[in-house]
Formats: C-alpha cells, sequence, structure tokens
C-alpha cells in the first residue's frame, strides 16, 4: 500500500517512536512517504533521524510562488470543495485557541499536502498528534485528498479538545488511534457513541534493539538515577529537585541525570545552585536516543515525576533494558508500571511519596532489582513490540481502504 506519514515537526528528537513505526511498516511491505511542516536539522543528534531527514518532505520549505500555485490549484480543480472547506476552517477557526489566521495557514499548508498526494498517489495519509498536522490532513482530505488518520497522545488533546475540533477530526477521518486505554476512554468523551468503533488501540513500540538486548539484563546498583524529558513543567523536574534536596539533607547519597532540554532550563539550573546540588545533579541537554540507552543502562532507574502525560517512550526503554521505574498515577502510565512489581508508582505532585519511592529504589537489594527488571522487560516485549503493534496498524489502513 502506498502510504504516507505527516507531522508537524519530523524527525524529532523526542519522537522516535514515529521513525519506528514508519520503518516497521516499510518492513512489512507498505511503501511510506514522509512529509512534515517543518523540521530543525541543526537539533538532530541521531544518525537515524538524519537518515530520516533526507527523506522527507517538508510544506514550510517550498519556495512561496509554489506554495500559492498549489492553493490556486486546489480551487480550479475543486472549487466547490475548496470554498466548503474555506467555510469550515474558519469556523473552526473562531473556536479555536489559534485563531482564524492560523487555522487559514492550516487551509493553504493543506493545499501543498493535497498536491503531494496527489503527485505520489497515496492511498492514506496518517498524522502523529491531533493538533495542527492533523487539522492539515483533514483539510486536504476535504480538498479531495486521501482518507486519513491520526494518532492522539495526549496530554495536549486532552486539555483541550474544543479548541483543536477533535470531534470533528474524527468525524471525517477513516479511524483514530489512541495510544492506550486511558486515551481511549477520553477519545469517548468527546465523540458521538457511533463513532466510537473508529477508536483503536494501537501503543507505542520498540524494536528488537532494545527488546532482543540480554547484556543489560543484571541490575545496576550504582546510585546514579536518570530522569529523561524536555525541562518544562508538565514533567515535574522542579517537584524532582526538591525531593532530591530532601534526600540530600538526609545524607542519602544519588547522582541524578536530567537528559534533555527546554524552556525551563534556566529555572532548573537555578534551583540546583539554590538546593547546593551542583556536585549531584546534570543536565546533559538533547542526547540522542544510542547516548539515552547508554545512561538508561549505567543509571539503577527511570525517575519521571510527571503531572501530565500520554505514556512516554522512555519508560518503555528503560524497562525494556531491565531498569525499574518511578512516575506517577497518570494517564497511561499505570497500564505499564506496576507498584511493587517493576517500579513505583506516585501521586501526581506529592514530593514525600516521590521522595520515598526515590530512597527506596536506591535501597533496593540486587536480587528485587533483578526481578523487577525482568518483570518490566516482559510487560514491555508484550505490550510495546512495535513489529507486533506496526501488524494491527497496517491491518487498519488495509481495511480502511479496502
Amino acid at each position: 500500500m502506498k502510504l504516507a506519514y505527516f507531522t508537524n515537526q519530523y524527525p524529532k528528537v523526542s519522537h522516535s517512536f514515529i521513525r519506528r513505526e514508519i520503518l516497521a511498516l516499510e518492513k512489512l511491505g507498505h511503501e511510506v512517504e514522509r512529509f512534515a511542516l517543518k523540521s530543525d536539522e541543526a537539533e538532530l543528534v541521531d544518525s537515524l533521524d538524519e537518515q530520516e531527514f533526507s527523506k522527507t518532505s517538508y510544506v514550510l520549505s517550498e519556495p512561496k510562488h509554489l506554495i500559492l500555485l498549489a492553493f490556486f490549484r486546489a480551487f480550479i480543480k475543486r472549487p466547490l470543495c475548496f470554498l466548503k472547506t474555506l467555510c469550515l476552517t474558519v469556523k473552526l477557526g473562531m473556536r479555536s485557541d489559534r485563531g482564524v489566521l492560523r487555522n487559514m495557514a492550516y487551509f493553504v499548508e493543506s493545499c501543498v499536502l493535497l498536491k503531494w498526494q496527489t503527485d505520489k498517489n497515496i492511498q492514506h495519509i496518517h498524522a502523529h498528534f491531533g493538533t495542527n498536522s492533523t487539522s492539515v490532513v483533514m483539510f486536504a482530505y476535504l480538498l479531495g485528498g486521501a482518507g486519513y488518520s491520526f494518532t492522539v497522545h495526549g496530554p495536549e488533546e486532552f486539555d483541550k479538545p474544543e479548541f483543536i475540533s477533535l470531534s470533528a477530526k474524527i468525524k471525517y477521518c477513516r479511524f483514530v488511534v489512541a495510544i492506550s486505554s486511558y486515551g481511549r476512554s477520553q477519545l469517548f468523551r468527546w465523540i458521538p457513541y457511533e463513532n466510537w468503533p473508529k477508536v483503536k488501540v494501537i501503543r507505542c513500540g520498540l524494536d528488537s534493539v532494545f527488546l532482543e538486548g540480554r547484556n543489560n539484563k543484571d541490575a545496576n546498583v550504582t546510585k546514579q538515577l536518570l530522569c529523561v524529558g524536555r525541562l518544562c513543567e508538565q514533567k515535574g523536574q522542579l517537584l524532582l529537585l526538591e525531593s532530591m534536596k530532601s534526600l540530600k539533607e538526609s545524607g542519602v547519597d544519588y547522582k541524578l541525570i536530567l537528559a534533555g532540554d527546554g524552556p525551563m532550563r534556566a529555572e532548573v539550573e537555578k534551583r540546583i545552585k539554590e538546593y547546593s546540588l551542583t556536585d549531584r545533579v546534570e543536565i546533559t541537554g538533547w542526547i540522542s536516543s544510542e547516548e539515552v540507552k547508554s545512561l538508561l543502562i549505567k543509571s539503577r532507574g527511570l525517575v519521571l515525576p510527571s503531572f501530565a502525560e500520554g505514556l512516554p517512550v522512555v519508560i518503555m526503554e528503560a524497562l525494556a533494558l531491565y531498569r525499574p521505574v518511578i512516575s506517577t498515577y497518570v494517564a497511561g502510565i499505570p497500564e505499564l508500571v506496576k507498584h511493587g512489581e517493576n517500579g513505583w508508582l506516585v501521586p501526581a505532585g506529592d514530593v514525600s511519596a516521590l521522595t520515598e519511592a526515590v530512597h527506596g529504589l536506591l535501597n533496593t537489594d540486587t536480587d528485587t532489582l533483578l526481578r523487577m527488571g525482568q518483570h518490566g522487560h516482559d510487560a514491555v516485549n508484550f505490550q510495546h513490540n512495535i513489529e507486533v503493534e506496526a501488524t494491527k496498524l497496517s491491518k487498519f489502513f488495509e481495511q480502511s481502504v479496502n
């Protein structure tokens, strides 16, 4: 089948799960075109992402005269569809938190995507995230393009479903993917009962690089802890620093690595200095997936005290590498992390519970770490094998076209 993928930014440091999905679909025999609005090549630190960059076409990289040509071409070919879609664009834009002008930009971008779909004979297009990328795909479909589906990750889609017209996007799509049972339940909240069968659960997956490795099976009894994620409010790094301060004052030995970067880096660095943690906490900035993997192997466990999530792929990666996880009772996380079995779950925002869990991880004996590591690996292999999940997704693609 001739498929296309469309995202706001591809490839991207934190979106390796999309790359794995595309490559797994190609392994199944599908031909997959990569389309995106933009990408910042300078941010890429992974060699596989650099390869994907060379395979991707970018709407915003098109010369302005070709964008205008695609716009007028869409009008000339199907003027009635064009006007109806334009009216819908304005209507949805008036309800949007981004306004009519931004939605008009999505409409223009969809004209470029429509041309690409037509030129490449795309049979079906899939978007990731139910925000602006799916708006562009939906408008292209209403202009006469290929049928579409999209994956909803959360939490953004669940925070403002009416502002992003989530119900309309599901109304016009062939099917919609949730990455967890929790995500499916949230989609059910915003669509009519008759559209519930459109919602499918396809989990983000890991490949054999993670799932078949046996060299990491031994527990790591180092005092190093790892937190991977964008430095932003929802990931809870400031709360984690409060916990680290408390542990230091109690005389607990540890080393914390914050792998990532983001808008709160200055604030995080400020707190590290205020809490006198400069000898205990290190920020790496953006690093490649191989560097994340190496840090996971070298660490005792992963700590991710998120306030809002979908289901972080780094949790899957940690468990696949036999490392226990400390996280929160948020969204799809409890579907994978089982308290006392392969990690610890704490109430989001509870610094005392987080501190207790980190202390517990640092003091867990080797035999228990081994047992938790094995349970974690087994859980990921069962629920998040990319070959299994891509096969499910492939069947939905084929069923929706036939």
